[in-house]
């Protein structure tokens, strides 16, 4: 038990400091910020305790009751609103203090307060997916709640609520220091808080994570895919090491319908009640997605070997970068592709919303009677997708062959990050600042690069997403992987040259990803590329 709560703690911390708490952080500061100094306390233990409770029990509570699964949410949201009016206007704040007048010794009912604020955010704050809190979520759905899951699900609260406590205290530290314009601090937070409400309302928070590089994923990885957190795991959700790996399904209760898809190829519009009595395989990805070209494959061989047996495939496009949204640009990789199966267009992300998605490539398996059955985030684990296929199939399928006999080319060993080298999300860059949004000169440092380390030379024009070459431009990136690819626009040439020497030259048409470098092992070098004016780059994968 000592060790379940060390990696809930553990995957806790490690869930607060990353891109998945950013959008509740300001209400925590503005909370903190006012008040006692009991109150981060009370805010923090209220979103332990909700978040804990939701997590496990809320499903559930909420399908006896017969209410929407999201009713609690939007009570949460319209909590949030209020919290931003009492901090705008006073006047509110005393009269929504005035039940916890009883319950708390606290001025003005504060600590009652602080706890009916925390408790709002535990039902919005949505934590990235991890193993930890994967198994958290299948319990709950399950109703197989025990002593062990609600222990780890407490530690994993605890652990996230750590940093978040600081950050509250960091908001009535920055009041101290501030309190001669304490009545015009309010107000800004306040608005704050009413923006950042707003944006979870419309779940403009969600797009921002996914915006936002995902520089915890190795320390995650690290703590939540270890052999003993595996075993921990494994063990609480009823699993051996055997088990893991067969076709048995769990029932997540009826899969969320299909929502604003348009531009269908390949098929007209699609929906789960026509679709009832097949079993229905969802696959969100995007073009220009190596991880999402990697499984692409496998997903074409379950196509072909199911679709007579009752499978139905359906792509749900999520753009990554603005010419995704193009549903021509979409048409042409899926002929390019040679995709066969539905496709269809979320460029509002409403579908992806409504599975609560956070990934490319993700993969949700759908059986006969519209119950979602099973997930996969991510590359690999092809013959235990297949494996649930099979088994959702029945009969139909026990006297096919196995259709995966593709080699699983995920990477295992460390490579360099995706790369982005638009500003918004520009990492590792060896030089001091860029200028946003028009052409400027730039000049390599004068030293090595380190590690995955990214440089410019020459004119350059850098916008929020891509980069456009002027004259003379280059760029440089110290990598490690065995095949480089880039995303690129335009129309002209690219040369590749790999530790000074000219390794090929790529032409580019048209906006897609480019392998520029496929080598027969892997290695560490010093890429460096030579455009001609006018073409564009947005985003490194390596493999």
């Amino acid at each position: 038990m000592l060790v379940l709560i060390g990696i809930g703690l553990a995957a806790g911390f490690i869930t607060a400091i990353s891109p998945c708490v950013l959008p509740v952080l300001p209400i925590i500061f503005a909370g903190g910020a006012t008040g006692s100094r009991r109150k981060p306390f009370a805010i923090i233990a209220g979103l332990v305790l909700s978040f804990s409770a939701f997590t496990l029990f809320g499903v559930w509570l909420l399908k006896r009751l017969g209410l929407p699964e999201d009713l609690l949410r939007d009570i949460a949201i319209v909590l949030l609103f209020l919290v931003a009016t009492t901090l705008l206007f006073p006047k509110v704040e005393e009269i929504v203090q005035r039940p916890f007048l009883r319950l708390s010794r606290a001025p003005a009912g504060d600590l009652g307060g602080g706890l009916l604020l925390g408790a709002s955010l535990g039902l919005v704050f949505v934590p990235c997916a991890g193993p930890v809190l994967a198994a958290i979520t299948v319990v709950g759905a399950t109703q197989d709640v025990g002593a062990r899951s609600v222990v780890l699900t407490f530690a994993y609260a605890i652990g996230a609520a750590v940093p978040m406590l600081l950050v509250a205290y960091g908001g009535r530290a920055g009041m101290n220091a501030l309190r001669p314009h304490a009545h015009r601090i309010r107000q800004v937070l306040g608005v704050v808080v009413g923006l950042t409400a707003l944006a979870i309302a419309l779940n403009v928070d969600r797009h921002f994570q996914t915006a936002v590089p995902g520089y915890t994923e190795a320390l995650q990885d690290k703590v939540e895919q270890s052999d003993r957190a595996q075993s921990e795991l494994r063990t609480l959700r009823g699993n051996t090491r055997e088990q893991a790996a067969s076709s048995s399904l769990r029932d997540f209760g009826e899969a969320p319908e299909v929502a604003g898809l348009t531009n269908w190829i390949n098929a007209g519009p699609l929906t789960f009640r026509k679709l009832r009595g097949k079993v229905v395989l969802v696959d969100f990805w995007t073009y220009s997605c190596i991880n999402c070209l990697r499984t692409l494959p496998h997903v074409k061989a379950w196509d072909r070997t199911y679709r007579d047996r009752g499978l139905v495939v359906l792509g749900v496009h999520a753009p990554e970068f603005a010419f995704e949204h193009v549903p021509t640009n979409v048409r042409g990789a899926v002929r390019r592709l040679g995709i066969r199966y539905p496709v269809a267009l979320d460029n509002d992300f409403a579908t992806w919303n409504a599975f609560q998605n956070q990934y490319w490539p993700a993969k949700y398996l759908i059986d006969r009677r519209g119950h979602l059955r099973y997930f996969h985030f991510g590359e690999g684990e092809y013959d235990t997708t297949e494996a649930r296929i099979r088994t959702l199939l029945g009969e139909s399928a026990e006297m096919l062959p196995v259709a995966n006999r593709i080699s699983d080319r995920t990477p295992r060993a460390p490579l360099t990050p995706e790369t982005y080298l638009g500003y918004e999300r520009l990492a590792r860059f060896a030089q001091d600042t860029v200028t946003e949004d028009r052409f400027a000169e730039y000049r390599f440092p004068n030293r090595e690069l380190r590690d995955s380390e990214l440089a410019y030379d020459g004119r350059w024009l850098v916008t929020g997403e891509e980069i456009v070459a002027g004259l003379d431009s280059r760029l440089r990136l110290r990598f490690t992987a065995r095949k480089v690819h880039l995303v690129l626009g335009g129309n002209g040439t690219v040369r590749v040259l790999l530790d000074g020497k000219v390794a090929r030259v790529v032409r580019v048409r048209g906006s897609r990803l480019y392998t520029l470098l496929s080598l027969p092992e892997l290695r560490n070098g010093l890429l460096e590329l030579r455009f001609d004016p006018g073409v564009r780059g947005y985003a490194f994968t390596f493999g």
